[in-house]
């Protein structure tokens, strides 16, 4: 009797939290099908997807190869001041993204680096670098986090035993761990990439909204929020929904996947 009502209390908060997100989400998403074909049509919406394709594909690109080694020498290197250096590349996950972008832009706008940069022309601030960086400072620490844990459920033991064989550690790397880390990596990529194509308030203090330059799906959302566009409102958050709900699923499939394959091992 107490275990049912154990479980019935557990389905009451189940239940009523489901109910709240799938109201907001589908309600958006009721009222923006019925102008979606329309809006897309738009030249701007269209700007607006390519764009935020090109951006979230190429800054996830970027991230994977940065992510893939920091996350393994996170994982299996000691090293003076790991837990600093672990810390640091998290700092992201709790800032808010707005302190993110003031930050960049002053990295790029006011420093000598970014000034150097400038001169040999590669321009950050108000362009499409400067979209493809905020977003790659801002996923970079959820792919490390999904590999690290990815890593850490791989037994070292098959890495030292490949050594033992006539590997190197490079090609213990490329030979085990990584066909191991196979699907973690997919669900990196994945839950990564969807967040990419979200990102918004770093975006908006280091690349700016300027329609049909650097204006991204949230930024066509925003900038026609704010001349009361509802349409072209609720088509941009249904195509950023319907992206986000295809996203996770993937993750979700591959990470069971990552799961049931840990265990086997």
């Amino acid at each position: 009797m107490r275990n049912r009502l154990f479980q019935a209390v557990l389905a009451i908060f189940m239940l009523v939290l489901f109910a709240f997100v799938f109201s907001a989400l589908a309600n958006i998403v009721w009222q923006g099908m019925a102008g979606l074909a329309q809006s897309i049509a738009s030249e701007e919406i269209r700007f607006a997807i390519r764009l935020s394709l090109f951006t979230s594909v190429t800054s996830t690109l970027i991230c994977i190869i940065f992510a893939i080694p920091v996350a393994y020498g996170l994982e299996r290197l000691n090293f003076p001041g790991r837990g600093l250096f672990s810390v640091l590349m998290d700092i992201p996950l709790s800032l808010p993204p707005l302190v993110c972008g003031v930050a960049l832009l002053l990295l790029f706008g006011t420093t000598a680096f970014g000034q150097a940069l400038a001169e040999h022309g590669l321009r950050f601030i108000f362009s499409v670098n400067g979209i493809i960086v905020a977003q790659f400072f801002i996923i970079t620490p959820y792919m490390i986090r999904v590999l690290k844990s990815t890593i850490a459920d791989i037994n070292p033991r098959l890495e030292f035993v490949a050594r033992t064989l006539g590997c190197t550690q490079w090609q213990a790397f490329c030979r085990v761990t990584l066909p191991l880390a196979k699907n973690g990596i997919i669900a990196g990529l994945v839950i990564s990439w969807a967040r990419a194509i979200g990102e918004f308030g770093c975006t908006l203090m280091l690349a700016g909204a300027t329609r049909m330059v650097t204006e991204t799906l949230p930024v066509a959302l925003f900038l026609n929020m704010s001349i009361g566009n509802m349409e072209m409102v609720t088509a941009s958050a249904t195509c950023l929904i319907i992206i986000s709900l295809v996203s996770l699923s993937i993750f979700e499939i591959v990470g069971r996947r990552n799961n049931a394959a840990s265990r086997i091992i």
